[in-house]
């Protein structure tokens, strides 16, 4: 049996790439359809053997170490044989392959502002990602020029093989290494995009990120993701949420907690004021004899829900505040009400489960 380096006219430590374009040219001279000759017909046959030799790692490390090569001896090796009989064949396909693939999905993160929450908001979002190439249009091909049906396949995209086995002839099947089981070659790729019909490219889309949406949520855009090769359909985009720290304001759920401090006069006395929200401004009441870690309710001003209607609450801690600097006169009056509330010293009390629940639901974020 002729030497398969010998047939292709490369030496024993050729790369699989010179491997590759010295079974293109040979083809291209042998093939029948080319020339119809029986002498170049059999010149096909071994070349087409030497390449599918020479082109797999294993066979070829195999034919080097004195093997004749998967298919090359009088019986076929057994994983043709199996492949062709329970479809194992990884090579195995029912047709050319198409150029047109869908694209990879693509992830990024999005910061969001914790007062755009409440009800939601409009955000542009630039990405850098693959595009449809506007010089071929998906094509890969040059304006003006087509693929081609490839030469050696005669466009099925695969090459079919015929051994002799246990079993009788056997015929394998596995890509075409001209055109790389497409069917078609490109004799003029696409200069902008190198053949790919797809180039590389930074837009701007609107998202429109809903209320009540959470660090760690990703919103899913179908679509949106990259341009697949050959100008496939889009992946999709998944925009990762992180919702910005504010200094006021924290969440639990979907209430907003604050804290509020309160004068300790105020406190006393009772009074009104008015605070600033992430959605307005909120007329708070603050009874007389209110304590540290009350916390005051104010219905529907917190977070619109995600899912469904309503929001959640307002949720503020009060935070007594007790003067550090007295004047005479002051410090004489606080004197005078002491003594007119003289209680025992200060002690522990029975354990509240409550003032320490209220604690909690405040500065839980």
């Amino acid at each position: 049996m002729a030497d398969h380096y010998e047939v292709l006219g490369v030496s024993r430590e050729a790369s699989t790439e010179e491997i590759k374009k010295a079974y293109r040219r040979l083809a291209r001279e042998l093939h029948p359809d080319v020339n119809p000759g029986a002498d170049a017909s059999e010149k096909f046959k071994l070349v087409t053997h030497a390449y599918d030799v020479l082109s797999d790692p294993r066979q070829r490390q195999d034919y080097d170490n004195g093997g004749r090569g998967q298919g090359g001896g009088d019986f076929g090796g057994f994983g043709d044989i199996f492949e062709t009989f329970f479809g194992g064949g990884a090579g195995r396909q029912s047709g050319p392959r198409s150029r047109r693939e869908r694209g990879q999905d693509a992830l990024l993160r999005i910061d969001v502002d914790l007062a755009d929450v409440v009800f939601g908001v409009q955000q542009e979002v630039e990405i850098d990602t693959a595009v449809l190439c506007q010089t071929c249009e998906g094509s890969c091909a040059q304006p003006g020029t087509s693929p081609v049906t490839c030469d050696i396949c005669r466009g099925s995209g695969s090459i079919q093989r015929t051994v002799r086995s246990l079993l009788g002839n056997v015929v394998t099947s596995s890509p075409c290494g001209t055109c790389r089981g497409y069917g078609t070659v490109i004799p003029n790729p696409c200069v902008t995009c190198q053949g790919q019909g797809r180039v590389r490219a930074r837009r701007v889309i609107n998202v429109d990120v809903p209320a009540g949406v959470e660090t760690g949520l990703r919103l899913q855009l179908p679509g949106q993701g990259e341009v697949g090769p050959g100008g496939g359909p889009n992946g999709d985009l998944y925009l990762e949420v992180k919702v910005r720290h504010h200094d006021t304001f924290s969440r639990n759920g979907d209430d907003l907690l604050a804290t509020l401090e309160v004068p300790m006069t105020d406190a006393i006395l009772g009074t009104t004021t008015t605070i600033q929200g992430l959605d307005g401004e909120v007329e708070l009441e603050v009874r007389a004899g209110v304590q540290s870690a009350d916390v005051l309710v104010i219905k529907n001003r917190g977070i619109t829900h995600l899912r469904g209607s309503g929001r959640g609450d307002l949720r503020v801690g009060v935070q007594v505040v007790t003067p550090t600097k007295l004047g005479h006169r002051e410090r004489e009056l606080i004197e005078q009400f002491a003594a007119k509330h003289k209680k025992s010293k200060p002690q522990l009390a029975h354990f509240q489960q409550g003032m320490f629940s209220k604690l909690r639901d405040r500065f839980m974020s």
